[in-house]
């Protein structure tokens, strides 16, 4: 089966761009276009993508409004990629505390494009986490305080999402613990379940946010 990709972007170029890179690439497919997120939701309801590349910057619904309206009222929402220009972008740290599954800077190499998706659909390793800890670090800790408190989280799932959070695949979490394969996902399992995240990269961020791990380490 074919990841669909939906492509929404104000450049047509880099939408081109974008399609000629994804539509080459075996298993890949883009379905469908936009030019601002104000076009997402019935675009998403209509063609199901499994992917959405989300340019973070547009005239009238951008990438962060976009994203948190999927997450709010798709009952089983697209994974979203947001694109932007530069790496340091603060809208890129919104989408993603908004839920957005990783990032992509519009100069990124086609292998790197091609990488982001499939990172994103397989969702055992962290996209670009050293760019996510700078984020953090320009972001800092949220005033709203401390999520992991009340999430109960064993000894054993808060090492683990301290190991996801320094980009880990399960496979590197397993050699480092020394664990089973399944049994590290069933400790990802878990740890994405006690935060109610629907993904690693939202679980991070609110490792993050919460000063459970720290961008410096």
């Amino acid at each position: 089966m074919n990841v669909r990709v939906l492509l929404v972007d104000d450049e047509p170029l880099i939408r081109a761009g974008l399609k000629a890179i994804i539509d080459t690439e075996p298993g890949l497919a883009v379905v469908g276009e936009a030019a601002d997120g104000a076009e997402v939701p019935g675009l998403v309801a209509r063609l199901r993508p499994d992917v959405v590349l989300m340019d973070v910057r547009m005239p009238a619904v951008d990438g962060i409004r976009a994203t948190t309206h999927l997450m709010s009222t798709v009952e089983d929402p697209p994974k979203v990629i947001v694109v932007t220009t530069f790496e340091n972008d603060d809208y890129v740290y919104d989408a993603l505390v908004a839920g957005a599954s990783g990032f992509l800077l519009k100069r990124a190499r086609p292998e790197e494009i091609v990488a982001a998706i499939r990172t994103v659909m397989t969702g055992d390793s962290l996209l670009f986490p050293a760019a996510i800890r700078r984020l953090a670090a320009q972001h800092g800790p949220s005033p709203a305080g401390d999520a992991l408190a009340s999430a109960g989280l064993t000894e054993r799932e808060r090492e683990v999402l301290r190991l996801m959070a320094g980009g880990l695949s399960n496979v590197e979490i397993a050699g480092e613990l020394y664990l089973g394969i399944q049994t590290v996902k069933t400790h990802v399992g878990n740890v994405l379940a006690k935060l109610g995240a629907r993904d690693r990269t939202q679980a991070v961020i609110r490792a993050y946010d919460s000063g459970f791990v720290t961008p410096a380490g």
